[in-house]
């Protein structure tokens, strides 16, 4: 099966599972369990077995299922993938099996410190790819070191000086939120896949608002040439996220 049928498959089990159709359901996640697979043996070694880890990447599977929206325009597995980790990260950690090292402890406290700069010195949240080019790592790694350092907050916890507001309070569309958060996931693994020149110039473009005549100088370019890669810029990451 190429993956052109494999999307299309997805695609129609995740309509008719979504209407009720449970043997759909079933079908789909016997279908994508070879990317859980994968991605629970990232996991391993951590006092779960790999057939639990499955189990529970399968919970995070159906969870995706049931909560995609095809409209968005993203494949079906780019949506999966955050879901299907995050509940195995989510269960070991309330298990206690997730200990993080000091190496990343250090890693996530140097992204957090170029964060807070970048916010006091420009006015302006970093993504998460300059952040981890900042570092020299890949926007995966920043992702997860950042994770791992960053406590969990109760949503009835009170924010703010005085009485101040619960957090629940302070949060005005989850929902929104939560697929703001897969986008930008689904979109740094698809930059990733970009060569290191094109990644270069979504950085100037992008991130730093460069022109493309002021990107054209900071790489030694023509405006032509990058007015060009950018087009096979956008072609190639809409291709990634349909």
């Amino acid at each position: 099966m190429t993956e052109t049928d494999k999307y299309s498959q997805n695609a129609e089990l995740v309509l008719r599972a979504q209407e009720g159709d449970t043997e759909a359901e079933e079908e789909l996640v016997e279908l994508n369990i070879g990317l859980v697979r994968s991605i629970a043996q990232r996991f391993c070694g951590r006092g779960t077995e790999l057939e639990d880890l499955i189990q529970i990447g399968t919970i995070g599977l159906v969870k995706a299922v049931r909560s995609f929206d095809a409209e968005r325009g993203f494949a079906f597995s780019t949506y999966a993938v955050p879901m299907i980790m995050g509940e195995i990260r989510r269960t070991l950690r309330d298990d206690g099996l997730i200990k993080v090292g000091r190496a990343q402890k250090k890693l996530g406290a140097e992204l957090l410190a170029a964060r807070t700069r970048i916010m006091n010195e420009e006015g302006r949240e970093p993504g998460i790819i300059e952040l981890s080019k900042i570092c020299g790592i890949t926007s995966e790694e920043a992702a997860m070191a950042i994770d791992a350092v960053t406590p969990v907050s109760s949503l009835s916890e009170t924010v703010g000086e005085g009485e101040g507001m619960s957090l629940e309070s302070r949060i005005a569309d989850p929902d929104n939120e939560i697929e703001r958060v897969r986008d930008r996931v689904a979109l740094a693994q698809a930059i990733g896949k970009l060569p290191q020149m094109r990644k270069k110039i979504v950085l100037l473009r992008y991130f730093r608002e460069l022109t493309q005549a002021e990107t054209a100088r900071e790489l030694g370019l023509s405006q032509v040439k990058i007015s060009r890669e950018e087009k096979k810029i956008v072609e190639f990451l809409r291709s990634e996220l349909i």
